[in-house]
């Protein structure tokens, strides 16, 4: 049976190549949206690099999800542009995928969790005789393959999310978008899915945006954090992460980088709501 690149990358364990220099996978040119007379988001540039894993910190209404909707192509800016692979995005795109906090809306109820993920490759044409192989690897690779006729309903908050994630990986995404998808969770189911997701985005290769209010979490996941100022939002800082990967949930958090960075993000984070 023929099976998808991502599905063959899963079981062998494969990444995609280191980008070049001066590769960009999401270009951002000095975008700003407005509703009306308010402006939400004020003059953001940046490039990210393919492979690469931004977090995206910043105090409540500085317009950290309004600047991955528009990643998304959910929103459109007022002006600049937002480019994918050299490519303007003008609106949703199957290479982008987003995994939203509310887990329990995002799933469909009346299917299963195999029925979830294919959902998925429905939608991009994936022929009804390899579904089922896809599905699954990617429910083995989240930890749920003994629970692929289980309902959202039958399921715990974490398995309900890495349900969504499995649904967004079979898209095969050159981007992963996440808006604070571990907020609900308890310590444990998040830090075992933040392992599970930098796992799954250094076999997949995927662009990662990741939206959190935790500074810990920014600091575990990200090569840069990108620190947004509100009224309007805005980049106020960009924080490089230089801590070795593969990362532990214990001897990273021990490291005095990781120290040290977490009382300058704490200290950004404090200016910006003076």
């Amino acid at each position: 049976m023929v099976v998808t690149q991502l599905s063959t990358r899963l079981r062998h364990g494969e990444g995609n190549s280191t980008p070049t220099s001066g590769e960009a996978r999401i270009r951002i040119r000095d975008v700003t949206l407005s509703y009306g007379s308010l402006q939400i988001i004020g003059g953001i540039s940046l490039d990210i690099a393919p492979g690469e894993t931004i977090c995206v910190i910043g105090p409540s209404g500085c317009g950290k999800t309004t600047l991955l909707r528009m990643l998304a192509g959910l929103a459109r800016p007022t002006s600049g542009s937002v480019e994918l692979d050299g490519s303007v995005l003008g609106g949703p795109s199957r290479s982008v995928a987003i995994v939203f906090q509310d887990y329990g809306k995002a799933l469909l109820p009346w299917r299963t969790a195999a029925g979830n993920v294919s959902l998925a490759l429905e939608a991009r044409g994936c022929p009804r005789a390899e579904r089922p192989a896809i599905i699954r690897e990617l429910l083995e690779k989240i930890g749920l393959g003994r629970h692929a006729d289980k309902y959202p309903a039958e399921m715990s908050g974490g398995m309900q999310q890495r349900l969504q994630i499995a649904r967004c990986l079979a898209q095969e995404p050159k981007v992963l978008l996440m808006d604070e998808p571990f907020g609900a969770l308890d310590a444990m189911t998040r830090q075992a899915l933040q392992d599970e997701v930098l796992g799954l985005v250094a076999i997949t290769g995927a662009t990662m945006v990741f939206v959190t209010h935790d500074l810990e979490e920014a600091i575990y996941l990200g090569d840069r954090i990108i620190c947004l100022q509100p009224n309007p939002g805005r980049v106020g800082r960009v924080v490089d992460v230089r801590l070795v990967r593969p990362r532990d949930q214990l001897l990273t958090r021990e490291d005095p980088e990781f120290l040290r960075l977490r009382r300058e993000l704490y200290d950004i984070i404090k200016d910006d709501h003076q």
